[in-house]
């Protein structure tokens, strides 16, 4: 049976503490009333020992009994629960309390076990099984550490991890021998090399070198020689390999990381003609389609404001067995059957990329590069003028743009020494040849002809061949062509005319009206000839067709127009310039648009149109010349019959007589090349040297049968 103790009146801690200030005996209601503060406290003590052994003794009571009252339990387990409570709330209100973060220690916890679900937490207790850190005091003495692991080759037993060099000896002689190679700082005490120990692997030829100067000191050599003998040990077997591979020219896919040593010139087929890169690391890596190696480096491209570094990446698949190393996508230049053949070639094409950057007006024949909406490479055939402007097309074009990294210290070291080399003081940059043979072979602009932003090769761009009889052959009076003259050249030249608001009206617009086939669009082709600049030619159908699509399309061209210094051509206007109606509220939009818009537009537009009298009249007060253009005239038809006559790839037979009588048609001018041009054709299929009247009158008999064909034809034939 458990045993019984007397109760006593509770007090707390604060009534004691009062009452021994007080000099007083605590009150009591039993047997122990009289009894000295000493004595209660040990009182106390036993109370509290009394009733944890209570606890104990009660416990192995109820497992023998098992009909005691549930009641009785729980109101002893009450009272044994309300004393400790009261007592931690004793303690917790003695202790002092300290701000967050006001302790001037750190406090170290430690990572706990884990379960069986590898879950853990952090706790107090520092581990038991923590052993002393390998490297130490005692370890710091060695020239080398190498850190050894279980090998998974069957010939060694362990092999290294990695690496540790400390001998300053071994150092100052690796930062001769691994100058240039990238991630490799020899100036730390601390040099940390990890298998399969690339650096040494690359280098082997040089690190053989610098043993065998005779200038090397014996401390030095001794410490090299351990360095040596750890690396036979550990990639003996890579550097016979890479050498056998090197001899013979070809190499196995799991080796191939061998041949690219980092900082070295690699070349590539990569988007185009063969091109030279800068090594940066390589990695192998698996997708869906298989393993494959990633040999990542630099080429050197502009970025619409600067040159700069551009990496790519380029994947070598695997294959079985050994490959020539020149078959491969990318190799190293110095494997290249003719190295210095292509390393002056591509010098030469890094030239032009170099002065091409900014805008330049060129011609262009052959492939271009365009994308689809999933941004792959499209190839397209463009013929025509172009506008190479990297920047414009950063900043207009929908397809993504290439953001280059910065040049590194030894890039700037290489400009800087180039320059002291040529005498170069000014501050203009400028491509060493070493880095123009790392340019790309592509390079960014718009063609004018198909209004596409496209990737042009940089070796099928050239200058643009003028046409310097284009506006003497244009058919129009000679106070009508000067005027037109005048006013182009002076708008290039810069005009200093301004409007009461700065910037605004400084533009030069000029209407031309009149029928098909006149010599509107003529006119515009000709002065762009003449001033020998871009003409941009718009349609309705490029701007869209709704409000806001109009609005930003449009200044995006004039702005383009203005960079390149060209000539805007808005064919057939009156589509956007016509009228406005009190029903037709987008249309209003429009033509509000470009009311606006013009104001401030400040080259030199000309705009086309065959329904002047359609035309707002809010237009007119914003054209400055207006040139009509009339049906052509019999003396008018004869010029341009002539025209076309001088300029055709084969020579003509007729004679004065037969052009007069051709000129009574009225025929307008793109009517007369169409008519001259299929003759030609026939001409050519009937294998005729000459381009005989009768191959012309077969082409108007079929042109007689078109709708709409002129009475006078059909009285002619």
């Amino acid at each position: 049976m458990p045993r019984c103790w007397p109760s006593f009146r509770s007090r707390s801690k604060k009534d004691a503490d009062a009452a021994t200030k007080q000099g007083k005996l605590p009150d009591s209601g039993s047997s122990a009333a009289g009894s000295t503060l000493e004595a209660e406290t040990d009182s106390k003590t036993d109370k509290k020992k009394n009733k944890k052994k209570k606890k104990a003794d009660k416990k192995d009571a109820e497992k023998k009994d098992g009909d005691e009252k549930d009641d009785d339990k729980a109101e002893d387990e009450k009272d044994g629960d309300d004393s400790d409570d009261s007592d931690d709330e004793d303690k917790d209100k003695d202790k002092p309390k300290v701000q967050v973060g006001s302790v001037a220690e750190s406090k170290n916890i430690y990572k706990g076990a884990s379960d069986d679900d590898g879950n853990w937490t952090w706790v107090d207790k520092y581990p038991d099984d923590v052993e002393e850190a390998a490297e130490n005091e005692e370890t710091a003495k060695y020239a080398v550490v190498v850190r050894n692991q279980k090998s998974n080759d069957s010939r060694k037993k362990l092999e290294a991890h990695s690496i540790i060099i400390q001998s300053p000896l071994i150092r100052a002689a690796l930062t001769e021998i691994m100058a240039g190679y990238p991630g490799v700082a020899c100036e730390i005490s601390r040099l940390e090399f990890d298998a399969p120990f690339k650096p040494f692997v690359h280098r082997w030829r040089e690190f053989m070198k610098y043993l065998e100067k005779p200038d090397v000191d014996e401390k030095t050599k001794e410490h090299m020689k351990i360095l040596v003998d750890i690396l036979q040990y550990e990639i003996g077997d890579n550097v016979k390999t890479f050498q056998d591979y090197v001899k013979n020219g070809v190499v196995c896919f799991k080796d191939l990381w061998m041949i690219f040593q980092p900082g070295n010139v690699v070349v590539s087929a990569f988007h185009g003609p063969l091109s030279g890169f800068e090594m940066v690391e390589t990695e192998y890596m698996q997708n869906q389609c298989g393993k494959f190696l990633q040999v990542r480096c630099d080429c050197v491209d502009y970025g619409g404001k600067e040159f700069g570094r551009y990496q790519e990446a380029i994947n070598i698949p695997e294959f079985i067995g050994t490959k020539k190393i020149t078959g491969l996508k990318v190799y190293p230049m110095h494997f290249h059957e003719d190295r210095d053949a292509v390393t002056a070639k591509l010098i030469k094409r890094g030239a032009l990329f170099e002065e091409l950057a900014g805008h330049h007006y060129k011609q262009y024949a052959g492939k271009a590069i365009t994308w689809d909406r999933e941004g792959n490479e499209v190839e397209c055939q463009i013929t025509g003028r172009i506008v190479v402007d990297i920047e414009s097309f950063n900043r207009f074009s929908p397809w993504r743009v290439r953001y280059l990294n910065d040049w590194n210290a030894n890039d700037l070291d290489r400009f800087s020494k180039h320059k002291e080399e040529k005498g170069l003081t000014d501050e203009k940059f400028v491509l060493p040849p070493y880095y123009q043979m790392l340019a790309r072979s592509r390079t960014r602009g718009y063609s004018l002809k198909f209004k596409k932003w496209l990737d042009f090769f940089v070796e099928q761009i050239t200058e643009v061949v003028w046409n310097s009889t284009a506006f003497d052959r244009l058919v129009l009076p000679a106070d009508q062509k000067e005027l037109i003259l005048s006013f182009s050249e002076s708008q290039i030249a810069g005009s200093t005319f301004d409007d009461v608001i700065q910037g605004k009206g400084k533009g030069i617009i000029c209407l031309l009206s009149g029928p098909p086939g006149v010599g509107k669009t003529l006119t515009a082709e000709a002065v762009a000839e003449n001033l020998k600049v871009p003409l941009h030619m718009l349609s309705s159908g490029d701007l869209g067709s709704d409000p806001w699509e109009v609005e930003r399309e449009l200044n995006s061209i004039l702005e383009l127009v203005a960079r390149w210094n060209a000539i805007l051509l808005l064919d057939e206007c009156d589509v956007f310039l016509e009228a406005r109606s009190t029903h037709e509220l987008e249309r209003n939009k429009i033509v509000s648009i470009f009311l606006r818009t013009l104001e401030y537009y400040e080259g030199i537009m000309f705009m086309t149109t065959n329904r002047v009298d359609d035309i707002d009249a809010a237009f007119q007060s914003r054209i400055h010349v207006s040139i009509e253009y009339p049906d052509l005239t019999t003396a008018a038809r004869r010029t341009i019959w002539s025209n076309f006559l001088k300029g055709s790839t084969i020579k003509s037979s007729l004679t004065d007589r037969d052009i007069a009588e051709l000129a009574e048609l009225k025929l307008n001018g793109r009517q007369i090349k169409n008519v001259l041009k299929t003759a030609q054709l026939l001409a050519a299929r009937k294998k005729s040297e000459m381009l005989d009247r009768k191959y012309i009158e077969t082409i108007l008999v079929i042109e007689k049968k078109r709708p709409g064909a002129p009475q006078q034809m059909m009285h002619y034939l």
